[in-house]
């Protein structure tokens, strides 16, 4: 644990001197700027990139075992100088949500400003449905609650390959529906909740609120960069396959382990994109990044929720790669794009209207 400590203050002293560089330098270190599809790729971003540093989305050796034990426990430690910091004052709680499996850990975020009761976000961390905990979104979760004055509840959902399709899933609607029982206990109201999340936290969010809006789904839903269609290939998946943190080849192996026999055919739920009927969603924000393998999934699930009559504020932060909200520290581009999501969530909140139900209590 030393060690580990000792290395986060090493990169994070690390990235104050490399990024706080005036530009030309910057520019100079990095390399000539990159342009794909009439893009030009973020200076901050192509210079971590050329430092070796996207530490977890890069490495496409086979997760074996042994592999993805370093893999996460790499996804924790990269949260920890990629991310903003001094967002202490933000109050913390670890609980236990009841599972369908197992009791489902997850950790409560009250700003200062978070007025009571106050919305709420249900948000399912990103990596692929196999990295990613409590720890490495607790950076992200802080900023979102610091920004939007909500309170955000993390939930720490079963990961593949241990626990393939849909243990995951069946996590991310057990907490959403206690939460919506229990509402009053987390400080919060049925009307006024929220789900969202980054990449395949982003593809649980939307699952969630599709399925639950037959009965008293969430009131808004942000999803940052989702995983709308598995094991598709060609667009965006081929043209930033590789270069780009993420890689074709390495998101193909996380999708094999979500998803070991492929999307059953009699559920979709997998790939939200195949979905025969979208209506009857809430709001959405939905934003996606240029330089990002899942870019067009993303959009073209945009283009059907907007056929479907639901209303969508879409973003394409052009300069931008997968993993975005990651990178808060690095890049001013990633942070203002973070800022605009938790914003938005705020912004959607504020038109829910709160629900009056003893049962919420």
């Amino acid at each position: 644990m030393v060690g580990s400590e000792a290395r986060v203050r090493a990169l994070r002293m690390g990235c104050r001197v490399l990024f706080g560089l005036p530009r030309p330098v910057k520019r100079r270190l990095a390399g000539p700027p990159v342009r794909v599809d009439g893009q030009v790729l973020d200076l901050d971003l192509q210079l971590l990139s050329r430092a070796g540093r996207v530490l977890v989305s890069a490495n496409d050796g086979p997760l074996g075992e042994a592999t993805l034990a370093e893999q996460r426990r790499q996804a924790d430690l990269a949260a920890e100088f990629a991310n903003d910091g001094g967002l202490d004052d933000i109050l913390t709680r670890d609980l236990e949500l009841p599972g369908p499996d197992r009791p489902i850990a997850a950790r409560l975020y009250v700003p200062p400003a978070a007025s009571e009761p106050s919305g709420l976000l249900v948000y399912y961390h990103g990596g692929g449905f196999v990295l990613g905990s409590l720890a490495s979104t607790d950076p992200l979760c802080r900023l979102i609650a610091a920004q939007s004055g909500l309170r955000v509840l993390s939930v720490d959902y079963r990961l593949a390959p241990e626990h393939p399709y849909p243990a995951g899933l069946e996590d991310a609607i057990a907490a959403f529906r206690h939460v919506r029982s229990r509402a009053a206990s987390f400080g919060t109201n049925r009307g006024m909740l929220a789900v969202g999340g980054d990449s395949a936290g982003g593809n649980l969010a939307l699952v969630v609120a599709h399925q639950e809006s037959a009965t008293e789904g969430p009131a808004f839903v942000l999803a940052l960069y989702p995983v709308t269609d598995a094991e598709r290939a060609g667009g965006s998946r081929e043209l930033f396959g590789t270069g780009f943190g993420l890689t074709a080849e390495y998101l193909a192996q996380l999708e094999r382990l979500y998803l070991p026999n492929g999307i059953p055919p009699d559920d979709v739920r997998g790939a939200i994109l195949r979905a025969k009927d979208l209506s009857g969603m809430p709001p959405v924000y939905l934003a996606t990044a240029g330089f990002d393998p899942l870019r067009d999934e993303g959009e073209e699930l945009v283009e059907r929720l907007r056929a479907a009559d639901v209303p969508v504020v879409a973003r394409r932060f052009a300069g931008l790669t997968h993993g975005y909200a990651s990178f808060t520290a690095v890049s001013a581009a990633a942070r203002d794009a973070t800022l605009d999501a938790a914003s938005a969530v705020r912004a959607g909140l504020a038109l829910a209207r709160p629900t009056r139900d003893a049962s919420a209590v």
